[in-house]
């Protein structure tokens, strides 16, 4: 089974004085139904150098949640590690979002994408996805090939042969069960 670096948020806990990072354990249920094993990478730098030289992951999934400083640096170290070696790269949500802002895409606050259910085009076909996201994008850079958008034009998915990134405002991890075309995507770009 191949070993996918994973990105996790990083969570302030206030009542142990703790930071911490977090990293849905659905992640690893949609990972292991894909295939694959997953790989959490700590916010901490040296440590996350550390674990992606001694491991020999076959991709990069940079996850949804927030922003945070240290999270920002893992997961630049996540993209250059992917940049030097050829590896693909899945972000999802906040992940696509580091992916456009990478390429120079201006994220705005966009309406009415927080729900459970929204009917998006992929590749032209209308499909249910989730939707959990308060920043977005109607238009794309140049490298980021855009095959799904909402009814309102905000961009939901980009690709990048190139680079070998591959971008997704929904949650595939939070579908029960399991879309199996989904599946397929990481399947496939992970192949």
């Amino acid at each position: 089974m191949k070993l996918i670096a994973v990105d996790q948020r990083v969570m302030e806990e206030s009542r142990y004085e703790e930071t911490r990072d977090a990293l849905d354990q659905r992640w690893t249920d949609f990972l292991d139904a894909c295939g694959f094993i997953a790989v959490p990478v700590p916010n901490h730098l040296h440590m996350a150098q550390k674990l992606l030289l001694a491991t020999d992951v076959a991709g990069v999934l940079l996850t949804g949640g927030s922003s945070h400083p240290r999270r920002d640096a893992t997961t630049q170290i996540l993209l250059n590690h992917a940049a030097t070696r050829n590896l693909p790269v899945i972000g999802v949500c906040h992940g696509m979002q580091a992916m456009q802002q990478a390429s120079g895409v201006t994220l705005t606050r966009v309406e009415n994408h927080v729900m459970p259910q929204q009917s998006i085009h992929i590749d032209g076909k209308p499909v249910l996805v989730n939707s959990y996201h308060e920043y977005g994008a109607k238009k794309s850079a140049p490298e980021l090939d855009i095959w799904a958008v909402a009814p309102d034009g905000v961009v939901k998915a980009v690709r990048n042969q190139k680079r070998r990134w591959l971008g997704m405002m929904w949650h595939p991890e939070r579908m029960s069960p399991f879309a199996p075309r989904d599946i397929e995507y990481f399947k496939e770009w992970f192949a």
